[in-house]
């Protein structure tokens, strides 16, 4: 009898063990890493189109557009900003949430345009452009 006490409560014990590392190694970690590869992925529609936007911008006025975005990944909200890097012509899109983040390189006007902002995946997002500099 006490045999069988023994290897169940042995058994027990690895059953609870298990049940705790699936959710950590089978669900919750494939779902960050397809979480991080959407920010990616949203990342590098922002800057793409921040440089179409930039690159038919006029000498003398101004310029702006709207575009949609996913509104949630993994039904969780995210943001997006335009930030700074180690040197003042690096400038990254930063797509993040809690712990999860993406940095994309706005490549192609960085180094030329001092870009600005921040937004969420909720409702339509616009990016302008004004000659004369920043305009609320």
């Amino acid at each position: 009898m006490i045999e069988y006490v023994i290897i169940s409560g042995i058994l027990l014990f690895l059953f609870v063990v298990v049940v705790l590392q699936v959710n950590t190694n089978f669900m919750q970690g494939p779902a960050e890493t397809l979480e991080y590869h959407a920010f990616t992925d949203i990342g590098n529609g922002v800057s793409t189109r921040m440089v179409d936007v930039f690159s038919i911008a006029p000498t003398n006025g101004t310029i702006s557009t709207h575009f949609d975005i996913p509104d949630d990944v993994g039904w969780r909200d995210y943001t997006v900003e335009v930030h700074l890097g180690a040197m003042a012509s690096d400038q990254y899109i930063l797509v993040s949430r809690d712990n999860i983040a993406s940095n994309i390189s706005l490549a192609g006007i960085s180094s030329t345009r001092n870009v600005t902002g921040n937004t969420t995946g909720a409702g339509m997002n616009r990016i302008s452009y004004d000659s004369t500099g920043f305009n609320t």
